[in-house]
């Protein structure tokens, strides 16, 4: 690993596991400004927030008003973010993470490749983004299961790759203690994608009650 210089500040990251639809029935959008202004206030580099994360079954678009009401929030607390929703692209339909940047600017966005479930079309394209705190990629929730994709982000730099998820559990396949099962198993999946490729890897779902969703987090 690089040696740090003594003199650099190392970065500070968030995950927010925030309750879904609790405020407002349409958006997340108050919610989601709250938690950027206390993870600033904790000193945070970025936080990220879990998948579908910003609207009840609507597409967003990268310059309509939920992501500007997003990005002015960042620009007020200076702090990066990640959220995640179905983006209309071009004229497709995806499940993109949007990286947003301190000025409160769309620095990039990363396209699901391993589908699961999702009513989306897949992306095909590895990602890292360069931040002023470190390079960064982002996979979601399916993508943590596939370690070619960490590994290439690896090769392309990373030194922190960022999960937003909204994982779920299949009910049947475990004869009892599922939820216990399941989190195990995610668990594991995080520190292996860590350990194999020796970077950071946070990994963020919301906080739900329903009997088949996985409220784990976690930074490895």
């Amino acid at each position: 690993m690089k040696k740090v210089s003594k003199n650099k500040k190392l970065p500070v990251i968030a995950v927010a596991p925030i309750r879904y639809f609790d405020m407002d029935k349409e958006h997340n959008l108050k919610k989601i400004q709250q938690y950027i202004g206390k993870a600033a206030k904790r000193g945070a580099d970025l936080v990220c927030f879990p998948e579908a994360c910003v609207t009840d079954g609507k597409h967003l678009l990268l310059d309509g008003p939920l992501i500007r009401a997003i990005g002015d929030a960042c620009k007020k607390h200076a702090i990066w973010c990640i959220v995640t929703e179905d983006v209309k692209l071009g004229e497709r339909i995806f499940n993109s993470a949007v990286l947003i940047n301190r000025n409160g600017k769309v620095k990039g966005h990363y396209e699901k490749i391993y589908l699961c479930g999702d009513d989306t079309h897949a992306g095909t394209e590895v990602k890292v983004f360069k931040t002023d705190f470190a390079k960064i990629g982002i996979a979601i929730c399916w993508d943590l299961t596939f370690p070619r994709l960490f590994n290439e982000m690896k090769l392309m730099g990373a030194e922190i790759v960022f999960c937003p998820a909204k994982w779920y559990v299949d009910i049947e396949s475990h004869p009892h203690s599922h939820t216990e099962r399941e989190t195990n198993l995610l668990r594991s999946l995080v520190l292996a994608r860590a350990h194999e490729n020796v970077f950071y890897v946070a990994l963020c779902n919301p906080y739900l009650k329903d009997a088949d969703q996985i409220s784990y987090s976690a930074i490895a």
